[in-house]
């Protein structure tokens, strides 16, 4: 990735890093895992808003195998009645139980909604660098301490991109 924080090849599979340019407050701050991208428009899930509320809770059976911390994550702000669980190797299908699915993952994470564009809407906002594409790690969706995967994913990247990670979260007090 170079330092200009545009489309450098596919975007899904990679994340989405909010910079302080976005000027919308339901993705401030955010890392989103891009799992759809084209002419219509994209889809992912935003990794780094966990809820107090527990996946158990509101999940039986797949929320028991919630990776730490084990709560509803807000996916994004389109259909947030909806839960889409993710594991290392994709999307889960939640309405099978996991002890009839075969091989069932031990860990998952779960979304109440997700993060959509129209088409065209994303390159706009990638164009006006309101977002850095950068090369997702495996480990990234299941962090146990999401809060801090937006710094820690801008820290690692080189030039000016890593720079935001020393934004402070209200500049009027810096």
């Amino acid at each position: 990735m170079s330092d200009d924080p545009t489309i450098d090849g596919p975007i899904a599979g990679r994340l989405l890093v909010a910079t302080p340019l976005l000027g919308d407050p339901n993705f401030e701050r955010t890392v989103v895992l891009m799992l759809a991208h084209g002419a219509e428009g994209a889809f992912g899930l935003v990794l780094n808003r966990p809820t107090g509320t527990r996946a158990d809770e509101l999940v039986p059976g797949w929320g028991e195998r919630a990776a730490a911390p084990a709560v509803m994550f807000i996916g994004g702000p389109v259909g947030q009645n909806g839960v889409i669980g993710l594991h290392r190797g994709g999307a889960i299908d939640l309405n099978v139980p996991p002890e009839l699915t075969d091989d069932a993952p031990d860990t998952v994470r779960l979304f109440a909604g997700s993060a959509g564009w129209a088409g065209g809407q994303l390159e706009d906002e990638l164009a006006e660098g309101a977002w850095g594409v950068l090369d997702a790690e495996m480990r990234e969706p299941f962090v146990a301490n999401p809060d801090d995967l937006w710094s820690v994913v801008l820290r690692r990247q080189p030039g000016t991109l890593a720079w935001f990670a020393n934004h402070p979260a209200d500049p009027t007090v810096n």
